[in-house]
């Protein structure tokens, strides 16, 4: 009875875990670029008790003879699913959609070096000492260009236009289009190695650790037709599927909590016959 009590609390535990990831999943469904996780679970440790065969009540049995005991499940792996998002048309000169799975923009470097990517394409402006205009996200972090600097617009253009590769093009007062740069666009070779730092944005952990170099998990992506202006990715998360993955791990949950109530029943039916 103590072994089903353990069950049932583990993995009452781990499906906690499931319901979480869910609910963040769902919050931020209309979060432009954002991937949602998905989360698996596995056996926990079990072991294999060969009681004694009862051969008449046995035959035909096709699982394997024996009894197994384990110790509930546990949450094997959340990995973030990077499937292409839909794009939405919004019209507006400084949105800038991916279309394509495995590309990024490149945020600038955080304090302690790490580079960090994103597919949020929502840009906006931010004057800047030179007399030019820098490319920020929402939270006011810069845009990288492709020169490895934070992209630049000059001030006072009649128009912008960003094209499939990720260039930049301002009008000017007198109609004449000038090149002002391009946005940094790299390919992750292997992004079920990124890790989500919030607000949309990714980056690699420690790669030395993982005996592993820059090199082998990203590619550069400039000059690749991937970008599409006036548009954004919206989040890859089917609100539908969500809901019922909701749905059933509050079943799973509800599932063990009646049998942990019922293994407590029995335990104190057991305590009151002494």
């Amino acid at each position: 009875m103590n072994q089903s009590m353990i069950n049932s609390a583990v993995t009452m535990g781990q499906v906690q875990y499931k319901l979480d990831n869910v609910g963040h999943n769902l919050a931020n469904a209309d979060t432009t670029g954002f991937k949602r996780r998905d989360t698996s679970f596995a056996d926990l440790m079990f072991r294999q008790v060969q009681n004694q065969r009862v051969g008449p009540y046995e035959e035909g049995r096709d699982t394997p003879a024996g009894i197994r005991r384990g110790s509930g499940a546990g949450v094997a792996q959340t990995a973030i699913r990077f499937e292409q998002g839909t794009l939405q048309q919004t019209g507006r000169d400084l949105d800038a959609a991916i279309t394509e799975p495995g590309f990024f923009f490149e945020l600038a470097a955080a304090e302690d070096g790490t580079r960090r990517f994103t597919r949020d394409g929502a840009f906006y402006l931010s004057p800047a000492e030179d007399g030019t205009n820098q490319l920020v996200n929402g939270e006011g972090e810069y845009i990288l260009g492709a020169d490895g600097a934070p992209a630049a617009i000059p001030e006072n253009y009649a128009g912008l236009r960003i094209d499939e590769t990720g260039g930049i093009f301002v009008t000017d007062e007198d109609g004449t289009e000038i090149a002002a740069g391009a946005l940094q666009t790299v390919e992750i070779t292997k992004p079920q190695l990124l890790e989500q730092q919030g607000g949309g944005i990714v980056s690699f952990p420690d790669l030395e650790e993982l005996g592993a170099a820059e090199a082998d998990v990203l590619a550069d992506g400039n000059g690749a037709q991937v970008v599409q202006q006036q548009a954004l990715e919206m989040a890859n998360v089917d609100t539908a599927k969500q809901m019922s993955d909701m749905v059933a791990a509050q079943r799973h949950y509800q599932f063990n909590a009646s049998a942990a109530n019922m293994t407590d029943q029995m335990m104190g039916m057991v305590t009151n016959l002494r």
